[in-house]
């Protein structure tokens, strides 16, 4: 859904900034809203904007038209508008021909978001980037990167040293170059030079967490890494610094995003740094809750399943990219493992921490797959039980690998297989919320609902993408705690929990 932000509103320029797309956009979002509150523009969604900025998602068809529609939809209310994010980033001047409603900005411009405002709101209309492989703008090795070299210098941020233990983590050598942060202002994230700002817009109890940018991974479905760029790590310094910034500000569960988090550390010399970094950050005085998202199955260690699995503060949560389960669909999508495998990745996970949650995306009607493929891959899913199941249709994507492919199966057929495998995982996610009626678990509370009443989520939900957990007993509570409560009854993929009394645990 759009996300429509504000601060509070002055006189002269007034901007509003709508947010589509993934968390690493809503992060995008406060850092651009940092940009022009700090040159003199005021957030509004409320009453007439001058100039409204659509921060535009890319991923998939469906996301490139609610962007087009949100920024038609700005156009009509009379105002100026602006498409920044990965359409208007990954189009460039062929959005602003088919859109001549829009001014067009690319990444580069985000620094000076501002002053390109400021030319707007004269008149003034720019010519938009030709759009280009940002993969080529950082070497190909990623020692070689940029992160690296700073990581390296005297006096920069470094990484801990591998194999850096919680009871450790306090000697770890970042500790004593984590940076300052002036009052309301975070570091941004991403691998830019100049250091930014970033102003929160949402205040709920949860907030993002952006642990690095791009991708090296060459799905042959997707174009992300084309526009987002390559991987690049930010230093665990300046995110420990963060995490403190955003639980000064009421947070109390971070959501670590990326386009692949389980590559996290490996430009900056360290595999491991992942397994390092969740204990620092679970230590940061006033966060109850640390989530990771967005973990390739190909890339999760014994280690980090360990780590995920058993270190107080982090949600035994595994956010698992598989994408499909039939071992010749994954190779036609440039990706590793199958049914088998996968399920020993389950296995493994859950041995470790029984109650943890697992969910993942798949796409059917992938060119080349047939019965036998989808057969492969609902058995997968009745096998694995897993908590959350998202599930989407193969389209074509512009300047991808599979776009070229032979065997494409008729849209049609593609949206009943869809319907087919979205009823299947509709049934086997209520199946596995009913599994967990009886446990006791952690929930954070995040919104009272009525007297003693608050809907929170467990560990095994990640906010928005998952269920929710209504708690009852919760006299006295509010938003940002977190109790132990046991399920009492499930509802889909939704629960019914009672606070656990302090005498019966």
């Amino acid at each position: 859904m759009p996300q429509n932000t504000e601060t509070t509103a002055g006189a002269g320029r007034r901007v509003r900034l709508v947010t589509l797309g993934c968390a690493r956009n809503e992060v995008d979002s406060e850092e651009l809203a940092a940009r022009l509150d700090d040159g003199g523009w005021s957030l509004t969604d409320r009453g007439q904007a001058d100039v409204v900025v659509v921060n535009t998602c890319g991923f998939i068809q469906a996301a490139k038209q609610e962007s087009i529609d949100e920024l038609l939809d700005a156009a009509s209310s009379g105002a100026a508008v602006v498409a920044a994010g990965c359409l208007a980033e990954r189009y460039g001047s062929e959005l602003a021909e088919a859109l001549p409603e829009a001014q067009v900005v690319s990444f580069d411009d985000y620094p000076d978001i501002a002053a390109r405002l400021d030319a707007v709101a004269r008149g003034e209309r720019w010519a938009a980037h030709t759009p280009r492989d940002r993969r080529r703008l950082l070497p190909l090795a990623p020692a070689d990167r940029p992160a690296a070299a700073a990581a390296a210098r005297p006096g920069a941020v470094a990484a801990g040293p591998a194999g850096l233990t919680p009871a450790a983590a306090g000697a770890a050598p970042w500790r004593d170059a984590i940076p300052d942060l002036p009052d309301g202002l975070a570091p941004a994230s991403g691998p830019r030079v100049a250091r930014s700002v970033r102003r929160r817009l949402d205040q709920g109890v949860t907030a993002p967490l952006k642990i690095a940018s791009g991708c090296d991974r060459r799905c042959s479905f997707c174009a992300i890494p084309s526009f987002r760029g390559a991987f690049v790590s930010r230093p665990v310094g300046d995110l420990v610094a963060e995490a403190r910034w955003l639980a000064g500000q009421g947070v109390r569960e971070l959501v670590l995003v990326s386009e692949n988090s389980t590559s996290y550390g490996k430009d900056l010399g360290n595999l491991r740094l992942l397994e390092e970094l969740l204990p620092a950050l679970a230590a940061v005085d006033g966060i109850a809750v640390v989530r990771v998202s967005y973990l390739q199955p190909a890339e999760l260690r014994p280690g980090l399943i360990d780590v995920l699995a058993s270190t107080p503060g982090v949600a035994p949560y595994f956010d698992l990219s598989f994408q499909h389960a039939s071992g010749p669909v994954l190779r036609a999508m440039r990706r590793f493992g199958d049914a088998d495998r996968f399920g020993e990745l389950v296995g493994r996970i859950r041995q470790a921490c029984p109650a943890a949650g697992i969910r993942s995306n798949f796409i059917v009607g992938f060119p080349g797959e047939t019965d036998e493929d989808l057969q492969t891959l609902q058995g997968f899913l009745e096998d694995a039980r897993l908590d959350a199941i998202g599930v989407f249709g193969y389209s074509d994507e512009d300047s991808t690998e599979a776009a070229t492919l032979p065997g494409k199966i008729d849209p049609a057929e593609v949206a009943r297989r869809v319907e087919d495998v979205t009823a299947l995982a509709d049934e086997l996610m209520a199946q596995r919320a009913a599994d967990r009626v009886g446990e006791a678990g952690e929930v954070l509370l995040e919104r009272r609902v009525g007297p003693g009443r608050y809907e929170g989520r467990a560990a095994h939900q990640a906010p928005e993408v998952d269920g929710i957990t209504t708690v009852r007993g919760c006299a006295g509570r509010r938003a940002g705690d977190l109790v132990r409560a046991r399920f009492t009854a499930a509802e889909g993929v939704d629960l019914l929990a009672d606070v656990v009394p302090p005498a019966a645990r």
